[in-house]
């Protein structure tokens, strides 16, 4: 079965870094756009970060971007996103989801098929 387990997500404090990971199993992971997610309490889940298979462009959320980096280490079937100077806004819940082949441009969930079951991140002094 196709399955996508996000892990590192930790309580941390403001300017702070994680690095998240998400790993893939039972489906190839070279062909498949990996978003990123993230609900905050009492708010919709928004995209965040996306990487293409096809030339690994990278996109991301205006408030995110040159903050966080996503990246991929498709012989260890892992998604990584590195969060740098993070803020109490950033807290939330994390997943990441698979769709094939290419990011859409808004990082919009609907478009991604399959989840993992998130991993929380808490900035907080």
């Amino acid at each position: 079965q196709v399955q996508l387990v996000e892990s590192g997500g930790a309580l941390v404090q403001p300017g702070g870094s994680l690095r998240l990971s998400c790993v893939a199993s039972e489906f190839n992971l070279e062909t498949y756009a990996i978003g990123w997610f993230r609900q905050a309490p009492g708010k919709e889940r928004e995209g965040i970060a996306c990487i293409s298979a096809s030339d690994n462009k990278t996109y991301y959320k205006y408030n995110v971007k040159d903050r966080f980096t996503i990246s991929r280490d498709n012989a260890n079937n892992t998604v990584y996103l590195q969060m740098n100077s993070l803020k109490p806004e950033d807290t939330g819940v994390y997943y990441c989801a698979n769709r094939s082949k290419w990011c859409p441009m808004n990082i919009a969930g609907i478009w991604f098929r399959f989840w993992g079951r998130g991993t929380p991140v808490t900035v907080s002094s």
